[in-house]
């Protein structure tokens, strides 16, 4: 479990990780935007906004929202929608984000690993975009290309995944 030491809530690495499936946002979200807004992203403040209005609740069919979590805490989280900038048969990854105390421990990649298994399943490639070099050579650790294009810096295919 988290422990508090003046104000501050301290996870410890030591449980097992679990990724499953979010369907409601909990409040333990505000916890994870609040550190990415901190780092200067965005991105966590838009699916909290995206969420609530019912813009973006990643339940359309072969959508998820994932979230990684040790000893009940949310450590990670990212999801898996259509592209709108893409054909059919095309999927995106979006607002995948760990927390920076669980970084450099696989959450990430475990995260990444299992939104593609979800995708294989109705995805027949998978887009992204990030706009940093820690963010591109992660995915790239993950099997991504890069890839010039207005709407995406890196793509993989599934065709070999299924």
């Amino acid at each position: 479990m988290p422990t508090q030491a003046r104000g501050y809530r301290v996870a410890r690495s030591t449980g097992e990780l679990a990724i499953r499936q979010i369907s409601a946002l909990a409040p333990e979200i505000l916890e994870l935007e609040a550190e990415a807004v901190a780092e200067g992203f965005r991105f966590l403040t838009r699916l909290v906004a995206d969420w609530k209005s019912g813009a973006n609740r990643f339940d359309q069919p072969g959508e998820c929202l994932l979230g990684a979590f040790r000893d009940g805490q949310l450590i990670a989280i990212g999801g898996l929608s259509y592209d709108p900038y893409a054909g059919p048969g095309i999927g995106r990854l979006r607002r995948v984000y760990v927390a920076r105390a669980a970084r450099g421990q696989s959450v990430g990649k475990a995260l990444v690993q299992r939104l593609l298994a979800h995708a294989a399943q109705r995805f027949r490639v998978v887009r992204l975009s990030t706009d940093t070099p820690e963010g591109a050579a992660f995915y790239l650790r993950c099997g991504f290309q890069p890839i010039q294009d207005d709407f995406a810096t890196h793509v993989k295919s599934l065709v070999d995944a299924t």
